[in-house]
């Protein structure tokens, strides 16, 4: 099921994207009204995702505009750098090996007022940097409070998938000596198209994984070379902090990035940048 945030007649809707058109789940009788994705991840019910499975669109496509399927997180982006073996070894320019039983993730915060979605224009700063870079990255969404989850039981916390581009200024991120300013920057979230809810995978998550810059593929590998796995990533953050429904873990970048090229390849402005992961769909937009 795609579950999305939509424009329709000047107000924000949550709906059902089908190939037939979009279910407004607000014009149907469920258990309540839902005013954003966040209740509605929190608060809906077995029962309402029956009566969904069993209604028919009610709005055609063409519409709508869709809106980031979050656009006000919860809390901030928690992001998983340094996840992919050869992202490593093009930003450390090294063929070191790395004992990945024994590897450390780099966990990081990415603050994040309002998501973009795809289709949007973004807004480069290239008042601040010229190094500005793409980092094309599987989303998880929680669905339900989650404290010291057990491996086994990691798909009852997920509610879905979702794609997310981490765009960041890598002048800034170099002169601070860290990665949250550089991330943080207004516009640099962009979320979608859909939320993919978990009950459309199979586990373990092994999806293609692909980005491309006005039609030049960049970024193209497969989650199943992530280091360390969705289950590995959630019970580890579990562990330590309590997590909440809608909270958005955005699970590491393979190789490809603008920095790892020789010489690097950053974006431009009118650059087109495309995002896409197997099942879920493409993130679309322009950087101005």
């Amino acid at each position: 099921m795609k579950i999305i945030t939509f424009l329709y007649n000047n107000k924000e809707e949550i709906g059902i994207f089908t190939n037939e058109g979009v279910l407004n789940i607000n014009e149907i009788n469920l258990s309540k009204k839902f005013s954003d994705m966040i209740d509605f991840i929190k608060n809906s019910t077995k029962d309402d995702f029956e009566i969904i499975k069993e209604s028919k669109p009610n709005i055609n496509v063409d519409d709508i505009k869709l809106l980031s399927p979050i656009i006000r997180p919860v809390h901030d982006i928690i992001c998983v750098g340094r996840n992919y073996i050869d992202h490593i070894k093009e930003i450390s320019k090294t063929n070191q090996e790395i004992d990945v039983n024994n590897f450390k993730l780099n966990y990081f915060s990415k603050r994040a007022n309002i998501i973009k979605s795809t289709k949007e224009d973004i807004n480069g700063r290239f008042d601040l940097d010229s190094k500005i870079d793409y980092e094309v990255e599987l989303a998880v969404i929680i669905g339900k409070k989650a404290k010291n989850i057990k491996r086994e039981n990691i798909k009852e916390y997920i509610f879905g998938f979702s794609i997310f581009n981490d765009l960041t200024s890598r002048k800034i991120q170099k002169d601070h000596k860290q990665w949250f300013l550089g991330k943080s920057l207004d516009d640099y979230s962009i979320l979608g198209p859909f939320i993919v809810t978990i009950d459309e995978f199979k586990f373990p998550i092994e999806l293609d994984i692909l980005s491309k810059v006005n039609g030049q593929i960049r970024q193209n590998s497969n989650t199943r070379y992530m280091i360390k796995t969705i289950e590995d990533i959630i019970v580890e953050l579990s562990s330590h902090m309590t997590l909440e429904p809608g909270d958005i873990i955005s699970t590491g970048t393979p190789s490809g990035v603008g920095m790892g090229f020789n010489p690097p390849k950053f974006l431009k402005s009118g650059d087109i940048v495309e995002c896409s992961i197997e099942q879920i769909g493409v993130l679309k937009n322009r950087i101005k």
